[in-house]
């Protein structure tokens, strides 16, 4: 399990990082999604980026994975306005199935779960083998 772990985490670290790059690559993808009512829409893509790139690194070193994992649990909560905004305008974004707009947050309990199994200390069994 131990091995599952370590190489989850370092999936993990390379989505963020890949992803929070994407921020800087793509940025008009991530303007076009921003809710209207939220400020400063070219800050919070540039920073949000910044902080997927970081998240993600900090994830790679084990004393960084803890807070690293919360911090990606944080992100992931702060991105929900973003997934209803699409999902209750989905005229607006007629590029996206409404089913995948629906299916986006499944996915993100699955990546709240996902980073939260690296907030738990893993435990090692002491039992004779």
């Amino acid at each position: 399990m131990t091995m599952i772990r370590l190489v989850l985490r370092f999936v993990m670290a390379a989505f963020y990082v890949f992803s929070g790059f994407n921020h800087f690559r793509d940025p008009a993808f991530y303007l076009n999604i921003m809710p209207p009512y939220l400020p400063a829409h070219a800050a919070a893509v540039v920073w949000s980026g910044v902080a997927e790139v970081c998240l993600g690194l900090l994830l790679l070193w084990p004393r960084g994975q803890r807070p690293a994992a919360w911090g990606i649990m944080a992100m992931l909560i702060a991105f929900l306005p973003v997934h209803v905004h699409m999902l209750v305008n989905s005229h607006l974004y007629p590029e996206a199935p409404v089913l995948v707009l629906w299916l986006r947050f499944p996915m993100q309990a699955l990546l709240l779960a996902w980073a939260y199994w690296y907030t738990v200390v893993a435990v090692r069994s002491t039992a004779p083998k």
